[in-house]
């Protein structure tokens, strides 16, 4: 029996074996690719967001800067504003 050549649906088994065991180590190597790039996308993506935000506080800070400095020679915009209703409820109260 030593001698008798190999069944066809043995060899066909054996391949498919072979084939399947391959695309099983692919699937492997491809999941740790996407982790990967996935971890290297949410740096990234956290550095912009940090420095996003960095850029927005001293956008504030320069906006406040600039209504203290021009619009009230060192007052604040909320001071400003608070004044300015004060007025409105003085010329509406000797109106009435």
């Amino acid at each position: 029996m030593a001698d008798e050549p190999e069944s066809l649906v043995l060899q066909l088994l054996r391949q498919l074996r072979d084939d399947v065991a391959d695309t099983q180590s692919q699937i492997h190597s491809l999941r740790a690719d996407v982790a990967s790039d996935l971890v290297a996308m949410q740096a990234k993506n956290d550095a912009e967001h940090r420095a996003t935000r960095e850029q927005i506080v001293g956008l504030r800070r320069t906006v406040v800067e600039y209504h203290s400095a021009v619009l009230g020679h060192g007052m604040l915009i909320s001071d400003l504003e608070a004044r300015v209703r004060r007025l409105e409820q003085k010329v509406g109260d000797s109106d009435a």
